[in-house]
This record gives structure tokens, C-alpha cells and sequence, in this order.
């Protein structure tokens, strides 16, 4: 489903985007932590979406952490 989402430099400075269209995974992300649900986003915000694609944006935000390598410095005493 990761498929979904693309990468283009020419499109939001590179930011991920649901293919096929100029709609951040961010922007995704940020209603969804409004407490918006996937219908309301459809339908009041990008009814160009599909509930997929906004699964997409979940999947690829839980990758990107994944992936995430963390560097961690001793703290002095």
C-alpha cells in the first residue's frame, strides 16, 4: 500500500505526496491527529482520496519511524 505514496521533487519540495495528486502525507497526518476521521477527511477535506490512500499515509509515517536510525549521548550525572 506504501505504493501509494510518492516522492517528487518538482511537487511540495520533495515532500511525500499520495500519488497522483499534490496531497501530503503530512497534511494527512495532521488531520488525523485533529481527531478527524478518514470519512470527515474525505468528505469535507480531499474528496479526491480514498480510505486507502489515508491508510497509505499511516503505513509510510510508521515505515519512516521504523527506519529511523536514533542516536542517543550519555547524559552526565
Amino acid at each position: 500500500m506504501i505504493d501509494r505514496i510518492v516522492v517528487n521533487p518538482r511537487v511540495h519540495f520533495g515532500k511525500p505526496c499520495v500519488a497522483g495528486t499534490r496531497i501530503t502525507v503530512q497534511s494527512v497526518r495532521e488531520l488525523l491527529n485533529e481527531g478527524i476521521s478518514f470519512d470527515e477527511i474525505i468528505q469535507n477535506y480531499y474528496p479526491e482520496l480514498t480510505t486507502d490512500d489515508i491508510q497509505a499515509c499511516i503505513e509510510y509515517a510508521i515505515a519512516l519511524v521504523a527506519a529511523e536510525d536514533i542516536h542517543l549521548r550519555s547524559v552526565p550525572a
